[in-house]
């Protein structure tokens, strides 16, 4: 996809007559976007945008490495060292005995100082070059600039990792900004560059600190301007799809369990001092109605009893989630939070963690495996999406509502509607796939905020792969029979027919397909490279018990429990 930005001049931050002011430049092709405050708490405000900027930049996907290149390269640098050695050996011999000694120079340590800060400053000013003149590698590092809306009671800030695993939203109260500006509320995005991340570590409490999403580039002579410039970004189609995948698990009835910080720190510290060496690495969550929850790390088996608040859900479950690695970016939050909560969907789907930091919130949200794909079980968030789509007055209805009043509650829709709460259910899912809306989970409501058009949306984001949307119809069609289901030195071994074909599957414990058998065209072409092939996939879900709900009310049934 295709997306075109303008912005006039560049986010930065600066200091005049002892102040910080922090600017951002909003992206002109979008509506007019602005606000201007002063920042209450700026310590809080930069290590949550520093987390933020760990997110945008993460890319935790395995790179398997060549091996015959490094070898080749070790014998190169080895034969430069061995002559550099002989040469400077020699040199320095000559030199030693050409002069006499001679005392340390004056302003040695000054002119260190002088220098390094010439280096870092070389360094910030390379940084900004390839934001401006070198777009295609700059956006190796950051796929799409992030998304800033203001809203009337707070401000958020989105972004997407590069690895297509993550999601990071800061939450700002409005309360927080003393002596608010010019406001024009709305969404858009906002420059961003690698060298304004390590403006933000300038920020500091004693310091009067300016926060603006400038509204002057809206100027109707800006495009004339010297500093005014467009950038087209190639949004690669697999990004935007699994951000609105994560965007769509958001507004589904996720489990709520409260997490205090001493227990966050528990389950941080301990992912940062080990490294698990075998399968599983999930982290579980034992859910007891009444009962404490238990997180337990998988292979440890490390418990972590949240004490705190008993869980209140319906019934007894174990939910697992993996890519737990990703989790460390909370770390640079927990001097300063006040306790979190983690959202869950089921086992291999997306989880949300959000830590509360006095007047501002972190929300990490992470897609079931690091590695989006089928052969982790990805697909398994398509088989929650609604079985059938809701009706056009149903959506109008509740786009009406949200340009009324940008914030409601699920409650709120649902009794300005009048519609029934599947129904509604349905429809906000739909509005936060095409990145109409988004589910305010800490808040507890769901906020208007339009990132696409819809017509852009409805091309561009597809919920399953081809040999996805193949498997289910298998399965509905009743074409899978399953023959063998039984574990095997703790592996899940799969055996059956998929449309008279011999099937089979092995699934590792952290459920990943990982070796398989059949006899199509896909697998003999791919094997599982490109994931597994549409019978593989439909064995898996007879297997699982996979049933597609003929109703919406049955498909909201089946999410509550």
């Amino acid at each position: 996809m295709n997306f075109t930005v303008a912005y006039r001049g560049h986010s930065g931050v600066s200091q005049v007559n002892g102040s910080m002011a922090l600017s951002f430049a909003p992206n002109l092709r979008r509506d007019r976007v602005s606000f201007v405050g002063d920042l209450r708490d700026p310590l809080r405000f930069r290590e949550a945008v520093s987390a933020l900027h760990a997110v945008v930049v993460s890319d935790l996907k395995f790179k398997p490495k060549d091996r015959s290149a490094y070898q080749a390269y070790l014998k190169r640098v080895q034969e430069r060292e061995q002559t550099i050695r002989k040469l400077a050996t020699k040199q320095a011999k000559e030199q030693l005995l050409a002069i006499e000694p001679e005392p340390v120079p004056p302003g040695l340590e000054s002119r260190f100082k002088s220098l390094r800060e010439k280096y870092w400053g070389a360094r910030f000013r390379y940084a900004d070059y390839l934001a401006k003149n070198d777009p295609a590698l700059f956006r190796v590092l950051v796929p799409c600039d992030p998304v800033v809306t203001v809203a009337p009671d707070v401000l958020f800030f989105e972004c997407f990792s590069k690895d297509e695993s993550s999601y990071g939203c800061l939450t700002v109260d409005r309360d927080l900004f003393a002596t608010p500006g010019e406001v024009a509320l709305g969404t858009t995005n906002v420059d961003y560059s690698l060298a304004l991340y390590e403006e933000f570590q300038r920020l500091r409490t004693y310091r009067r600190t300016r926060f603006a999403v400038d509204p002057t580039g809206f100027e109707v002579s800006t495009e004339g301007a010297a500093d005014y410039r467009e950038e087209k970004i190639d949004l690669p189609p697999s990004w935007l799809r699994g951000f609105m995948q994560l965007q769509a698990a958001m507004s589904l009835p996720l489990r709520r369990v409260p997490v205090s910080r001493e227990a966050l720190y528990t389950v941080l510290a301990h992912l940062k001092r080990h490294r698990a060496r075998t399968s599983p690495r999930a982290v579980r969550f034992e859910l007891t109605p009444g009962a404490p929850v238990q997180i337990v790390l998988e292979p440890w088996e490390v418990r972590v009893t949240l004490h705190d608040t008993p869980y209140q859900g319906p019934k007894a479950e174990t939910i697992r989630t993996w890519g737990r690695d990703r989790l460390l970016t909370l770390a640079r939050l927990l001097p300063l939070a006040d306790g979190a909560d983690v959202f869950l969907l089921g086992t291999g789907l997306p989880s949300f963690w959000s830590v509360r930091l006095g007047g501002m919130r972190f929300l990490l949200g992470l897609s079931g495996w690091t590695a989006n794909d089928w052969t982790s079980g990805g697909g398994a968030l398509a088989d929650l999406a609604p079985p059938v789509e809701p009706s056009e007055d149903l959506l109008g209805d509740i786009a009406a509502v949200f340009r009324a009043s940008p914030a409601l509650t699920f409650e709120q829709v649902r009794q300005r509607t009048g519609a029934a709460p599947h129904l509604v259910a349905a429809g906000l899912n739909r509005f936060a796939l095409l990145g109409q809306l988004i589910h305010d989970l800490a808040g507890g409501v769901y906020r208007w905020r339009q990132i696409l058009p819809v017509q852009t949306a409805l091309k561009q984001v597809q919920i399953d792969s081809p040999e996805a949307e193949a498997s289910k119809e298998l399965v509905a069609q009743g074409r899978v029979q399953v023959t063998r289901d039984e574990k095997v030195s703790g592996l899940r071994a799969l055996a059956g027919k998929v449309e008279n074909r011999d099937i089979e599957v092995v699934i590792d414990p952290d459920g990943r397909v990982t070796r398989g058998q059949c006899n199509c065209s896909h697998y003999f072409r791919f094997k599982l490279r490109s994931g597994p092939c549409r019978h593989m996939q439909a064995l898996r879900r007879g297997a699982d018990g996979a049933r597609p709900a003929g109703t919406l009310e049955q498909w909201y049934r089946m999410l509550i429990g």
